[in-house]
């Protein structure tokens, strides 16, 4: 009589922001390392939907779940719908973010609180369900930027909402401790995403491009790389921000 070895059940990976930018790269890659993937989106489902399709079609296994991250109600539900999906969740990646620039003294209040809900909040509230169920073995993944150290002029409300990122993944990583469950930040330098290139010309693109020692701009997929690493086998990487920014200053 043979027998057979039963195929393990895939890791499971929730991307929030997912569906575009770093967070479809995240997804991707993630996909590649053999990953069940859930899509996270906050308004274009039919973006998410596609990207799903197109992992299923490689073989692969997603979902799309929506919900805005700064709501712990629809959070909650997201992370459910997940662990109905695929039985549980090992790792979460938190890219959903906004970027809205203006110099401190004439920058839009409004501009402020809304970057304080979707970068703070938001990453608090997802950490927040990931830290209760993540099961044992997984991470956390957070974004930042690499500006909260060049601290470049323009950026001070952006950079304090991800400055403030990067605290809730430090203290977070301390909070897990014996859980077996890294938490870590990523923090991209100039990255060619739509968010970024937004109200730049071409000059003041190229004049990023120019400032790392690579002498290029970071793709979404140089990112994916950092979170892929962080997720799978950076098992003694923890309470860290990684700075993926070509050798930028």
């Amino acid at each position: 009589m043979t027998t057979t070895t039963p195929t393990p059940a895939p890791r499971v990976a929730l991307v929030t922001g997912g569906s575009g930018g770093i967070g479809r790269a995240v997804v991707e890659r993630l996909a590649a390392d053999g990953f069940a993937l859930a899509v996270h989106y906050s308004g274009n489902r039919a973006k998410a939907e596609v990207l799903v399709e197109e992992i299923t079609a490689g073989g692969g296994q997603a979902v799309a779940v929506g919900g805005d991250v700064a709501d712990e109600q629809a959070m909650a539900a997201a992370f459910d719908a997940v662990e109905t999906a695929f039985g549980g969740i090992d790792v979460v990646v938190n890219t959903a973010g906004i970027m809205l620039l203006a110099p401190i003294a004439t920058l839009d209040l409004d501009d402020l609180d809304r970057m304080h809900r979707t970068n703070i909040r938001g990453t608090f509230v997802v950490s927040q369900q990931a830290a209760r169920r993540v099961r044992p073995g997984g991470a956390i993944v957070n974004v930042s930027t690499s500006v909260v150290r060049t601290q470049l002029p323009a950026y001070g409300a952006y950079v304090a909402s991800k400055a403030a990122v990067e605290g809730i993944t430090l203290i977070l990583a301390r909070e897990l401790r014996g859980k077996d469950i890294t938490v870590n930040t990523v923090a991209p330098g100039p990255v060619a995403t739509p968010l970024f290139l937004q109200g730049k010309d071409e000059a003041t693109v190229a004049g990023f491009a120019k400032a790392t020692p690579l002498e290029r701009l970071g793709s979404p997929q140089d990112v994916a790389e950092s979170v892929a690493f962080l997720a799978g086998p950076a098992r003694w990487v923890n309470g860290q921000v990684l700075y993926t920014n070509g050798g930028l200053a």
